[in-house]
């Protein structure tokens, strides 16, 4: 694969990942999105957050995470957007709650947008 293919890629997943932050900001009363740029800065931030900051988090609750089967991971894409939202002016999450169903949601939501690019092909 060629780096302009690549960067396509990864321009079109980051694309997809704001259309979902936007479809969920309208859909959940608790989770707000100003306009299509911040969507974008979102899902941007998101990504970042997720590679440098989630993976610490995953290790130094390791043994909760153990015990709950894996349901405590939840709470750690929460936390993700929650850090997130105190980074991006004109991005809202109401309170964790609405954090966890937006975090479980955007994955599903995420799931599909892929499942559909990846038919195209």
């Amino acid at each position: 694969m060629n780096t302009k293919t690549y960067t396509m890629k990864l321009i079109l997943k980051l694309l997809l990942n704001a259309l979902a932050v936007i479809i969920l900001a309208y859909v959940l009363p608790g989770v707000g999105v100003d306009s299509i740029t911040t969507a974008i800065i979102v899902a941007l931030v998101l990504s970042v957050l997720n590679f440098l900051v989630k993976p610490i988090l995953v290790i130094l609750t390791l043994p909760i995470t153990i015990i709950t089967l894996g349901l405590f991971l939840l709470v750690i894409n929460a936390i993700i957007i929650l850090i997130a939202e105190n980074f991006i002016t004109g991005f809202q999450v109401s309170s964790i709650w609405w954090a966890i169903i937006f975090s479980f949601l955007l994955s599903f939501l995420q799931s599909i947008l892929q499942s559909i690019l990846k038919e195209d092909k």
